[in-house]
């Protein structure tokens, strides 16, 4: 083999390898409100994991927030809402993965109503594994992706 094609080969196997690996990784929040105000109750999520139109029907909902009243002064509000919504998953060049199965008449608004969500999880992870104490809930993501807050959901 040539030394330009063993180049390549290693090169094309470095980038199949690495796009695998990027797979199941999302940008990490940058934003220190979302972390604060969003993580003092669970885990940040990362924006690309729904679409706008969730972001901002979640964000005018405050008041009732998955049963909890999770409202925040105008101001603040605001600036979250801007930050999910510009880096949603079907904001700019990225639709991702998770907007598969999502139409456009649907606004999901829980990351675990998504098909690609439904999808990974019901093919690795066996039903009994919701009753864990230790997982608790379908929303806790760091009871098995260790670095999720960083936006990586690899699991192995």
């Amino acid at each position: 083999m040539t030394s330009l094609k063993m180049i390549l080969t290693g090169a094309a196997i470095i980038a199949s390898t690495s796009l695998a690996f990027a797979d199941e990784r999302y940008s990490p929040i940058k934003d220190e409100t979302v972390l604060k105000e969003c993580g003092a109750c669970h885990m940040a999520f990362q924006p690309q994991m729904l679409p706008k139109r969730s972001w901002g029907k979640i964000m005018t909902t405050l008041s009732d927030h998955f049963g909890e009243d999770a409202s925040l002064d105008d101001k603040t509000t605001q600036q979250i809402t801007n930050y999910l919504v510009e880096n949603a998953a079907d904001s700019g060049w990225y639709s991702g993965k998770m907007m598969r199965g999502v139409h456009d008449d649907w606004t999901p608004m829980r990351i675990t109503e998504l098909p690609y969500w439904i999808r990974e999880h019901k093919k690795e992870v066996p039903e009994r594994a919701w009753n864990d104490p230790k997982v608790k809930s379908k929303a806790n993501c760091t009871a098995c992706h260790r670095y999720a807050k960083s936006g990586n959901y690899d699991d192995d």
